[in-house]
């Protein structure tokens, strides 16, 4: 492929892999529940959304690059993966019940207590390493469809991919504070909690019924 026909097909390749990301990232989920109550609370939302964004652009590229095939060939580590990330929902989502019944303890303003940077952190890259979906879009199928493309221009649909999650991930969280008035109420957020707890549930419920039907 001369450099002629890469810059005719660039374009059109970032737009695939910036639509289908999107396609994939734009739903219910553990992550982006993380990434809208930090967004709402104004806890590290900038850390926060890079980490998201970054470990996306990576788990796309290594798909891209193969790991996709690899993981396709070891469902044992899928099925750990899921344990992991089932126990690690049940938790949280346990942890966020709790809050939902404490309404003293619930603000929408940077006034209560913060959360520590390391923490939020962590929980990020659980949310995202330990989750088996992220892999299973990410890895299997953006990496599969992407490295389907000419070798020349993989790198465009990675970046598209990539693009994809950074500007939802931004909009999550910082486009949260617009809904602060309606979260200026303690009930607005054990509405919300009380959404994610039970959101966290039905994943890890999924899961672990997607662990028992691979044995």
């Amino acid at each position: 492929m001369n450099f002629l026909d890469i810059v005719k097909q660039a374009g059109p390749v970032w737009v695939q892999g910036l639509a289908l990301s999107l396609g994939l990232i734009v739903a219910i989920g553990a992550q982006n529940a993380f990434v809208l109550r930090q967004g709402l609370r104004r806890e590290h939302v900038g850390a926060v959304v890079v980490f998201c964004a970054v470990s996306d652009a990576v788990l796309i590229a290594a798909g891209v690059l193969g790991l996709g095939q690899l993981l396709g060939e070891q469902p044992l580590l899928t099925r750990l993966l899921a344990i992991l990330g089932a126990v690690f929902l049940t938790l949280y989502g346990w942890r966020a019940l709790r809050r939902a019944t404490q309404r003293d303890a619930l603000t929408a303003s940077p006034g209560g207590q913060a959360m520590p940077l390391r923490s939020a952190l962590l929980q990020a890259a659980a949310f995202t390493l330990l989750n088996p979906h992220v892999y299973l879009d990410t890895v299997l199928l953006v990496g599969s469809i992407g490295a389907q493309q000419p070798e020349a221009l993989r790198g465009w649909f990675v970046l598209g991919a990539s693009s994809a999650s950074l500007l939802w991930f931004a909009a999550l969280g910082f486009g949260a504070r617009w809904l602060a008035p309606w979260f200026a109420r303690p009930r607005a957020w054990q509405v919300l909690d009380a959404l994610i707890g039970l959101t966290m549930w039905m994943l890890a419920a999924l899961l672990t019924h997607h662990v028992w039907r691979g044995f």
